[in-house]
């Protein structure tokens, strides 16, 4: 492609953006940038601090049950309390939390903290995305997603790297560099991003009935949180299913590293250009196509016997994420009412934190059990189930809602 295609596609991915949704994105690639923890949380407790794997295991499940908790809870807190307070909120505790874990040495002590991290840190994504929502354009929301999921995998990349050579140094400079940054994060939200929540008349007010009831009670969406639940399934196989079965295959740990750094490096050099290419398509379809490519991408990995043809089936499942990333979470926007989407996006993120907890139960279980092919082939069944569910619930979308002070329509007042 000439020069001047690429500096012209360039600028028609990030123009007709909000300076706010800039902001914002910046806010997530330095808080990614400083993702330590997660990285060498197993390392620092089976090697630095001598505990088993067992141990390490269990504390990464108190980590996950607190983004569950959260989710639901920072969801009424964004509808309530306000994007830019709950956002405040979670980032300062989060920094707090990372700083004492850190610190801390008795095994309940880290359990604890650990948990509380979980629950800080996971408490910051619907305040985000329903900000997104609010301030971005509904024709520029798939692309302002999907910069924002090129952002954190970015950061995710860049963080990984770092984490080994700072572990190297210091486990302890990891939590404090990353509880550094989170309060840059918290600044960065304090200084420059106002609240972005929709403002209600007095009648709104009292008429307001979009509780938790409402979400639970909304049967397609919930239909999309259990779909949205499935893919999650399918995606954390990348991280707990697939280094265990290359590792019973005789890969070693630089095996798995070099298949799964293909993840990565696909989203940062195709998120944005894929984008262009899906933002004003059917979701409905690029969400049945990319259950698919997740489903067979990772069943294709039953037949792989060398890193090269596990790394071509990570490109597979990989494009399969560049995809549903950012129509799923313009899906659950666009099926959000407008005063709602706290709650709703806090359901929706509830989803993947679940499966986060479920997924290496599964693939432990399948393995043991009955070995690895027939998780691979388990993938393909749950992404052909995630597809039908898809293709049926997804029949006569609502309308797409205003960006937050966007004069509405007729037809989007209806809908609202």
């Amino acid at each position: 492609m000439p020069l001047a295609s690429l500096r012209r596609a360039a600028r028609e991915t990030v123009s007709g953006l909000p300076r706010e949704f800039w902001w914002l994105w910046t806010s997530t690639l330095v808080n990614r940038l400083g993702g330590f923890v997660a990285t060498f949380m197993a390392l620092y407790l089976t090697l630095d601090r001598g505990y088993s794997a067992s141990y390490a295991g269990l504390v990464a499940a108190l980590h996950g049950l607190g983004g569950v908790i959260s989710s639901v809870g920072a969801g009424v807190l964004t509808d309530r309390l306000g994007r830019r307070p709950t956002l405040l909120v979670a980032q300062v505790s989060t920094a707090g939390s990372v700083a004492l874990l850190g610190f801390v040495h008795h095994p309940l002590a880290i359990a604890a903290v650990a948990f509380l991290v979980g629950m800080a840190s996971n408490a910051s994504r619907p305040a985000v995305q329903a900000m997104m929502a609010d301030i971005v354009r509904p024709e520029d929301r798939v692309r302002a997603f999907s910069l924002n999921y090129w952002a954190i995998n970015l950061g995710f990349a860049v963080s990984s790297m770092a984490a080994g050579f700072i572990a190297e140094f210091s486990y302890l400079a990891g939590f404090l560099i990353e509880a550094g940054m989170t309060m840059i994060c918290a600044i960065v939200v304090f200084l420059k991003l106002p609240e972005s929540r929709p403002e209600r008349t007095p009648a709104e007010q009292a008429a307001d009935e979009t509780g938790l009831g409402t979400v639970l009670r909304d049967g397609r969406f919930m239909g999309v949180v259990g779909l949205s639940f499935l893919v999650a399934l399918i995606f954390q196989q990348g991280m707990v299913g697939l280094p265990v079965a290359m590792g019973e295959a005789g890969f070693t740990p630089a095996d798995y590293g070099m298949a799964i750094a293909v993840n990565g490096v696909l989203i940062v050099a195709l998120q944005i250009p894929v984008t262009r290419f899906i933002e004003h398509r059917d979701p409905r379809r690029l969400l049945v196509i990319s259950s698919l490519l997740a489903g067979y991408g990772f069943g294709l990995t039953a037949f792989a016997g060398s890193v090269g043809v596990f790394a071509l089936t990570v490109c597979v499942w990989t494009l399969a994420e560049i995809v549903n990333a950012p129509t799923q979470t313009g899906l659950v926007v666009r099926l959000s009412p407008l005063h709602g989407r706290g709650r709703y996006q806090g359901m929706y993120t509830m989803s993947w934190a679940v499966a986060s907890l479920v997924a290496p139960l599964m693939s432990g279980l399948v393995i043991d059990r009955w070995g690895a092919e027939w998780l691979w082939g388990l993938c393909a069944v749950v992404g052909t189930g995630a597809a039908v569910g898809y293709g049926v619930l997804m029949r006569r979308l609502p309308a797409e809602q205003p960006a937050a002070g966007a004069p509405l329509t007729k037809t989007e007042v209806s809908n609202a």
